[in-house]
């Protein structure tokens, strides 16, 4: 069976991982999608002076303007022909639905993420393994415009923190953005539910 992104990345580390993880976090089978439904209990930015570029990220379907607790969200997970994952994620404000969506691959041994509608955002992640649950850190990160690939400094990025982890009887994720001299730019985070189901 192919493995997942993730199996490919951590390799030996994969079984550390919590078994309700290890389940997630394995390929899925031709045919199958997977499919998660929760609530987060915050998402968004409380900075509310960047509005006008999660206006624009929000269109383009890597982050979002709006900030809310007790927010209701679905995730559905597609394996790609590549052996990449690609997934969407919904979260439901009270005024409008709002449609992140991304792409994951291995490229030399590493992760890295498209993030948009067009792809056109790449961050490249750290994986570990801690207690049973998934670390993931971003340490490199690049704009993509027509043929060219531009690394972005720090200072016209945000380091990426994600952990995944079993949480009594459903998943947890906690994803921060922080800027170096902003702090925490843009986050979400809830416990959710999740199934395997024909495509």
């Amino acid at each position: 069976m192919t493995q997942s992104v993730y199996q490919r990345v951590l390799g030996p580390r994969f079984a550390d991982l919590d078994p309700h993880l290890g389940a997630y976090f394995s390929a899925l089978e031709p045919g199958t999608v997977g499919r998660g439904s929760g609530v987060y209990d915050v998402a968004g930015s409380a900075q509310r002076w960047l509005v006008p570029a999660l206006v624009l990220l929000g269109w383009r379907r890597i982050l979002f303007p709006e900030f809310g607790r007790d927010i209701p969200f679905d995730i559905e997970n597609t394996p790609g022909p590549d052996g990449g994952l690609s997934a969407v994620r919904v979260t439901h404000f009270a005024t409008r639905d709002r449609v992140m969506e991304d792409t994951m691959r291995v490229i030399d041994g590493r992760l890295h993420d498209f993030l948009g509608r067009r792809r056109g955002l790449e961050v490249r992640f750290v994986l570990s393994v801690a207690s049973g649950a998934l670390v993931m850190r971003s340490d490199r990160t690049w704009l993509h415009l027509g043929p060219l690939r531009l690394r972005l400094p720090a200072l016209l990025s945000a380091a990426v923190d994600l952990t995944e982890q079993w949480d009594g009887d459903a998943q947890r994720v906690t994803v921060r953005m922080r800027h170096p001299l902003f702090g925490t730019v843009f986050e979400y985070g809830g416990r959710f539910a999740y199934r395997v189901e024909p495509g």
